[in-house]
């Protein structure tokens, strides 16, 4: 089935260093297995797993004319992602990360914010976002809630699905900075924590209903370990991760994403969109980057009807 996502917002290239225990001190040195970098970002991320399971992905933000952004940009062309809708700057590098990645897959990181925050209302292609199925913004919160709406209100009102991620960590100033955008979102997809963080909730069930409250149609929250969470007003799913050894959790949220929202474009369940969500995590965090993995939509259902599922906890 076709399906036409227009990701727009963060566009992230990340360098990769591990295994990482430690920072040397002074000017010590220490030997890792691996050193790679990867595209990734709430945007372009999601983009790049979306491509993976066949969907038509156009990315819409800005990067920076540094070498930085024409490897970012040849790296998402590499897997069937249209960037020609992505802005050059010329006055800020593009927005990148330095992740140290621990021997368990978390990962602390080095973060610049650089060309990301430079977009905004004025620099989204409106009539190209129209014309898609679905706008996905990744980390609304960048811009603010007031000028993420002036993007999604006309697309919902064009007939476009909507679909948010968060890349800030919880904090609970932060909901109502991103509160005017929630109204126009049919799908928000962040993670426990920052549920937790940006409501002050006891549970990621009553946080989730916080954002229902607000205007948002469905909440579809990653638990790490524990899988995933989906809230609607009439429904509550819990659907458990996978089984796999983790190398990486790196984009592994964006891939969750790139799943459920691929889940919808075919007319699965919610629940159904959320195992195939689960899936692509677990692909991704078998090893470095966000771009790990060669499956298709194919395999990641396979890999979803034989894994093994994690007990909840």
């Amino acid at each position: 089935m076709r399906q036409t996502v227009i990701a727009l917002g963060a566009h992230v290239f990340d360098v990769q260093v591990r295994p990482v225990e430690a920072i040397p001190e002074g000017q010590g040195a220490a030997l890792v297995d691996q050193i790679r970098f990867s595209p990734a970002g709430a945007a372009a991320g999601t983009a790049l797993t979306l491509a993976k399971l066949g969907a038509v992905v156009r990315t819409a933000g800005a990067v920076g004319t540094d070498p930085i952004g024409d490897l970012l940009l040849s790296m998402l062309a590499a897997h069937g992602v249209d960037t020609s809708l992505v802005l050059r700057r010329d006055d800020t590098q593009t927005s990148a990360s330095v992740l140290p990645i621990r021997p368990d897959g978390s990962r602390p990181a080095f973060h610049v914010l650089g060309a990301n925050i430079a977009y905004g209302p004025d620099d989204a292609p409106h009539t190209e976002i129209a014309g898609a199925g679905h706008l996905h913004m990744g980390a609304p919160e960048l811009m603010g809630g007031e000028a993420a709406a002036k993007i999604l209100a006309p697309a919902r009102a064009a007939g476009v699905v909507t679909s948010a991620d968060l890349l800030a960590s919880g904090d609970s100033n932060l909901f109502d900075w991103v509160a005017p955008a929630l109204p126009y979102l049919d799908h928000l997809l962040p993670n426990e924590e920052q549920v937790l963080g940006l409501t002050g909730a006891a549970t990621l069930e009553d946080g989730a209903r916080r954002f229902l409250a607000a205007g948002v149609g469905c909440v579809a929250a990653t638990r790490g370990a524990r899988g995933a969470l989906v809230v609607t007003a009439d429904e509550v799913i819990e659907v458990p991760a996978f089984v796999v050894d983790v190398v990486d959790t790196t984009g592994c949220g964006d891939a969750f994403s790139a799943g459920f929202l691929r889940g919808l474009g075919l007319g699965r369940t919610l629940r159904e969109c959320a195992v195939l969500g689960c899936a692509a995590a677990a692909l991704v965090a078998q090893g470095l980057g966000s771009d790990h993995g060669e499956f298709d939509l194919a395999a990641a259902d396979a890999f979803a009807a034989t894994a093994p599922a994690l007990e909840s906890r």
